[in-house]
């Protein structure tokens, strides 16, 4: 799984201080992308993800898939030398990530303030519910509470009368995760012009924010308050799913030539002159009507049978995929998002690949998700502590070795 093209990031130190999801995004983006990244783990536990099934043996697939190409370090921060430990291993790094509650790393020493005065050049990210400030930054964060309370919810679903349904994934947690990358390579950017660092704040909250631009600017333009359409686009049509013969597929025909051309693919071209569909906000305007002479239509034949009439017609169209479908599908492989990983001391696992491709550098999967405290000597060793000084640490229960 190598290649002789450069890695993007490579030299970059991060120390992800993570649990579960958003953070753990972040730093899997950037080690794809050729960081060394050192995930921190409270000793004895770990990340809560490492006891979630599947197992492929002993082995987390769930934590397999958020975790590959970091080491572990595994700390127990309630000893006052296993945090002074984890505090030299920061000072340390050139990006430090971490998603736990406001106001946990400065319990542990290490709050942004402190860690700043040591290391100048530090980047500083903290992924957290709400953000670092304003009412709500002292509270907790989970994907459910940031999808309902950013108005995801209240677009995701049915429709009117039916009960709120959140994004079958944790949008916003992976959505704050690749947010916060992208911060901290903006901030790199700006440390090459000024040498010093910065705080680099984000939040689940803001990241579902952010997933409401189309419903957002319907409100902001009309005053009206968009609900949930199923499938459907809030401002064109048609452009949602359609139940078909033996399943459904997924067709984007609202533009005016796209729609021309459903019409005449449908053999049903008197649809262009029908007054009600004549434009974009007439078939808008008309949509529940749309939908069902349409679904009849499509209703006639399979899936596959108007796959092949629609793409030959030149009408953006797809298949809805489950997840075995999507893992299975060409492009899928051919686009390379699904990778096995695997060594010695960790079973061949599946996970998906890195989403972007560069021309003249590469992503790798160099080494599998760690076990807990696999790194944790290695570590210190390349922060220059000696064998001696590592002992001590491991004989007090300061820190951890692979278990």
């Amino acid at each position: 799984m190598t290649d002789a093209k450069p890695s993007l990031l490579s030299g970059l130190k991060v120390v992800e201080m993570s649990h579960v999801m958003a953070a753990p995004t972040c730093g899997l983006m950037l080690a794809d992308m050729g960081a060394n990244v050192i995930k921190v783990e409270r000793s004895p536990s770990g990340d809560d993800v490492r006891r979630n099934a599947p197992f492929n043996g002993d082995y987390s697939v769930p934590f397999a898939m958020m975790n590959r190409n970091k080491r572990s370090f595994a700390v127990n921060t309630k000893q006052a030398d296993g945090r002074a430990a984890l505090k030299d291993l920061i000072a340390s790094a050139d990006i430090f990530i971490e998603n736990y509650r406001p106001g946990a790393m400065a319990h542990y020493g290490i709050g942004y303030d402190t860690m700043k005065v040591i290391n100048p050049r530090l980047i500083y990210c903290s992924l957290s519910g709400f953000g670092s400030t304003g009412p709500y930054a002292s509270r907790g964060g989970f994907d459910l509470v940031a999808q309902g309370m950013s108005g995801l919810m209240s677009i995701t679903g049915e429709g009117p009368g039916r009960p709120p349904v959140k994004i079958g994934s944790p949008a916003t947690d992976i959505s704050a995760g690749i947010l916060a990358a992208m911060g901290i390579l903006a901030a790199v950017n700006q440390r090459h012009q000024t040498g010093e660092g910065q705080f680099v704040d984000t939040s689940l909250f803001e990241a579902g924010i952010m997933l409401t631009y189309w419903q957002s600017a319907i409100y902001f333009g009309s005053g009206k308050v968009p609900g949930a359409m199923g499938s459907a686009h809030p401002l064109m049509a048609p452009y949602q799913a359609f139940e078909t013969a033996d399943g459904w597929i997924n067709v984007g025909a609202a533009n005016q030539a796209n729609w021309e051309k459903l019409t005449k693919c449908l053999e049903a071209e008197e649809l262009a002159d029908d007054p009600r569909f004549a434009t974009g906000n007439d078939r808008m305007a008309n949509l529940d009507t749309l939908v069902e002479i349409l679904t009849a239509h499509f209703k006639t034949h399979d899936n596959d049978d108007w796959l092949r009439v629609l793409e030959e017609h030149g009408i953006p169209a797809g298949p809805v995929l489950d997840i075995k479908q999507m893992s299975e599908d060409p492009q899928t492989i051919a686009r390379d998002m699904v990778r096995e990983v695997g060594d010695e001391s960790h079973p061949p696992t599946n996970v998906l690949g890195h989403p972007v491709k560069f021309s003249a550098s590469t992503t790798t999967i160099q080494r599998p998700a760690p076990r807990l405290g696999q790194h944790s000597r290695e570590v210190l060793n390349e922060i220059g502590y000696d064998e001696m000084q590592i002992a001590k640490l491991l004989e007090a229960g300061s820190i951890q070795n692979p278990v």
